[in-house]
């Protein structure tokens, strides 16, 4: 992914910092994990995952894209 296009993405929910994990945007602030698909992110509340606990956890403010 472009980090150009890191740099502008928030979380639609939230409005917060993204993370990028592997094929996945994770918002810390909503606790939601936005797929990538074939380059794109896919930025629908309704298609993101909920991130669990442990995985809200793994992310540190020094990662916040």
């Amino acid at each position: 992914m472009d980090k150009r296009l890191l740099d502008i993405l928030v979380c639609p929910a939230t409005k917060g910092k993204l993370v990028l994990k592997g094929d996945e945007l994770w918002s810390r602030s909503a606790g939601l994990a936005y797929p990538i698909q074939n380059g794109i992110p896919q930025m629908v509340e309704g298609e993101a995952r909920a991130l669990n606990n442990e995985e809200i956890a793994s992310i540190k403010d020094d990662k916040l894209i």
